[in-house]
C-alpha cells in the first residue's frame, strides 16, 4: 500500500470517528456522568473510553453496535477506578481550593427532583448503579445490559430487582408520584 493510500485511508477513518462524535459525544458524557455520579470523573471516563474507540475503530465492523461497544468500555473504565488505591484515600469535598477563583460547575436544568431523584441511585453500589442506568435510563433490554456489563441476563434481572427495591427503600417521600400521597409498591 502506498503512502498516498494509508494517508487516504487515515482521513477516512478520522473523519467517520469525528462524525461519530458531533453526533453522540453528549448522550455518552450524560451516561458516563449518570455511571460516575461526578462531571469531572464522568469527562475522564468518556475521554479514556473515547481513545480507546480510535484504537480500535477499524476493529469496530458492525458501525451500529458502536455505542454499545463505546458503553462497555465506559463501565470498564468506572469499574477500573474504584479499584485504584488512590480512590481510596481521595475525599470529595464542597470547598474549592484557595486560589480557585471559577464556580464549580452544577448541572440545574430540572426542577430538583430529577437531581434529588439522581442522588438516590448515586448511593448505589457501582455495579448496581451501571444496571439501572443502563435499563432505565439508556433503555436496553436485559439481554443487551448483560451484553455491554459482562454478564447473564439472570445476574442482571436480580441486580436490578435488588436495586429498585433499595432505591423504594431510600427515596424520599417527596419524590413518590403523588409527592407522597399514594404508596408506591
Amino acid at each position: 500500500m502506498s503512502t498516498g493510500d494509508r494517508h487516504d485511508r487515515q482521513a477516512r477513518r478520522d473523519e467517520e470517528f469525528t462524525s461519530y462524535l458531533a453526533a453522540r459525544q453528549p448522550s455518552l458524557l450524560r451516561t458516563a456522568y449518570l455511571l460516575t455520579g461526578d462531571r469531572h470523573t464522568a469527562e475522564d471516563v468518556l475521554q479514556t473510553s473515547l481513545a480507546k474507540l480510535y484504537l480500535a475503530w477499524d476493529k469496530v465492523r458492525d458501525r451500529d453496535s458502536v455505542d454499545a461497544y463505546v458503553r462497555r468500555i465506559m463501565v470498564n473504565e468506572n469499574n477500573s477506578l474504584w479499584r485504584r488505591p488512590w480512590k481510596k484515600r481521595e475525599h470529595a469535598t464542597d470547598l474549592t481550593p484557595e486560589g480557585f477563583h471559577d464556580t464549580p460547575y452544577e448541572d440545574t436544568y430540572d426542577d430538583g427532583q430529577g437531581t434529588a431523584l439522581w442522588d438516590v441511585v448515586q448511593s448505589l453500589p457501582p455495579k448496581a448503579r451501571a444496571v439501572v442506568v443502563l435499563r432505565y435510563y439508556e433503555q436496553l433490554s436485559e439481554a443487551e445490559t448483560a451484553d455491554v456489563l459482562g454478564i447473564s441476563v439472570g445476574t442482571v434481572k436480580s441486580q436490578c430487582s435488588r436495586a429498585v427495591a433499595a432505591l423504594r427503600t431510600r427515596v424520599p417521600t417527596s419524590l413518590h408520584p403523588g409527592g407522597g400521597a399514594e404508596e408506591v409498591r
